[in-house]
């Protein structure tokens, strides 16, 4: 079970490596590092990775290092792709935690002392997370005081992701013990959407897992031109990446998980419920020729071929047969799209409260 723990102060001044790869991301590059040499209580070094930008990126990076002697430079010559950058940061890190931050995010001013703060107190810890602030152009300020810390045993943590089928956390806000991150190894390259979520999985089967409640960790930023809105926006591809992040981690590597067969079954079942539920949504709002519905539909039924059984798989194939949601009922579309976007509400609610 969870353990709600009541915070403590930092009590000396530990290291922290930030590695911050950059691909055409210039514009935003000043703001990401200041953010991470502004940090009190800690020791900080940034590992600033150009790969090959050519929007002037280098530049910058070059300015960034000659102004401060904590910013270590690297400039690729050709374009080595996201996760080999990410890995080259994350193996020359020396600091005693590391944290991948992405050229267009920022950290919140304290995070790494309250990080690293739970991370002294309990050496068990691998990595500690907390409440990502999404922001579009000016980080807004940041109040309030650390309400508590929750640790989970990192099986019990695998089960939750299991349970939901998806990931709770963005990225910026993780900080790792630099131990367990070397220990786990990068980035798989097979994973390019799902990689963070396979490496987290990874680190919670052999530790256990933190959270930081109460203020915001990181903020991170939404915009057009962000892999999310961009390379990896299609859904169909997300849940084909959630599959194999798990698969990866409770299939080929599962030797320091008690019951991985099990985590699997219900990480499959719960892929096959999200994927219904995409469905269902893209019906009940008059999307099916819009959305690949039937592609949903398919791979919830390779991943957990008893959905064919459920009422749910049911009334979708009546409303796909019929060419839309009012197969499902003239009034069952509305009252669904209210009961969906209440199911949203309580779901960021209980997330921004408890992590999960």
């Amino acid at each position: 079970m969870s353990r709600h723990l009541r915070a403590q102060p930092l009590r000396r001044r530990p290291t922290v490596t930030v590695v911050i790869p950059c691909y055409n991301y210039g514009h935003y590059l000043r703001t990401a590092v200041d953010s991470v040499l502004t940090q009190p209580g800690v020791e900080v070094e940034v590992i600033l990775i150009d790969d090959a930008s050519p929007d002037g990126s280098a530049a910058v990076v070059r300015q960034l290092a000659a102004a401060d002697p904590r910013v270590r430079p690297i400039l690729h010559r050709r374009n080595l792709g996201h996760i080999a950058t990410y890995n080259e940061g994350l193996e020359r890190a020396r600091g005693e935690h590391v944290v991948l931050l992405s050229a267009d995010d920022a950290l919140t001013p304290g995070a790494l002392a309250r990080a690293a703060a739970l991370l002294d107190a309990h050496p068990s810890v691998g990595f500690v997370y907390g409440y990502y602030q999404p922001f579009e152009d000016d980080p807004p300020p940041v109040t309030g005081r650390v309400r508590n810390w929750t640790i989970w045993a990192g099986e019990e943590w695998i089960e939750r992701r299991c349970a939901s089928a998806r990931s709770c956390i963005a990225s910026p806000e993780v900080v790792m013990r630099t131990s367990v991150q070397h220990a786990i190894g990068g980035y798989d390259a097979s994973l390019p959407h799902s990689g963070d979520l396979e490496m987290w999985l990874r680190a919670a089967a052999i530790s256990e897992v933190g959270r930081v409640n109460g203020p915001p960790q990181a903020y991170y930023r939404v915009h057009p031109h962000s892999m999310m809105r961009t390379t990896y926006s299609d859904y169909g591809f997300d849940l084909e990446q959630r599959l194999a992040a798990f698969e990866r981690v409770l299939l080929d590597r599962s030797g320091s998980l008690p019951d991985p067969a099990r985590l699997h079954a219900l990480a499959r079942r719960s892929l096959a419920a999200a994927a219904l539920e995409a469905a269902r949504s893209a019906c009940d709002h008059g999307r099916l020729g819009q959305e690949p519905v039937e592609e949903y539909m398919a791979f919830a039924l390779r991943v957990w071929p008893e959905v064919r059984g459920t009422r749910r798989w049911r009334a979708l194939a009546r409303a796909v047969g019929a060419g839309g949601g009012r197969a499902l009922g003239a009034w069952g579309a509305p009252a669904r799209r209210v009961l969906e976007d209440l199911r949203w509400r309580v779901r960021w609610r209980r997330w921004r409260w408890s992590g999960v």
